[in-house]
């Protein structure tokens, strides 16, 4: 069973519930869960860096999107400092995705080294 993040089994989500506005955006939106598994498949498929996207989006489904789009356009070159992106990570560390807080402190060091970051 796919599970929506409203916990709707995805197989109740059908045109006609949708026209009778029984769907709501979390019935549409993937699980976290559904992401993991996927990225169990990915592994076992010898496929680590779809396993690690898939993870890290696992993560990403649990924060808002208009977050989720403010932390794109912090990550886009000479939008943050190197400061704001490594305070940008220790957030998301604290918010249960390290994944992601990575991802963040790896930017932010190719930033530096590359001197794309905004100039504080």
């Amino acid at each position: 069973m796919s599970t929506a993040r409203s916990g709707r089994d995805t197989t109740d989500v059908t045109l006609d519930s949708i026209r009778l506005g029984e769907v709501t955006m979390d019935d549409v939106t993937i699980h976290p869960d559904t992401l993991i598994r996927q990225a169990e498949v990915a592994y076992e498929h010898a496929n680590p860096q779809l396993a690690e996207n898939l993870l890290r989006a696992a993560e990403l489904t649990l924060i808002p999107d208009d977050e989720v789009l403010a932390m794109y356009e912090a990550l886009r070159p000479g939008r943050s400092t190197v400061d704001e992106l490594r305070a940008l990570a220790t957030s998301l560390r604290d918010r249960r995705a390290p994944r992601t807080a990575a991802l963040i402190e790896e930017a932010a060091d190719a930033y530096a080294r590359r001197g794309i970051a905004k100039q504080a």
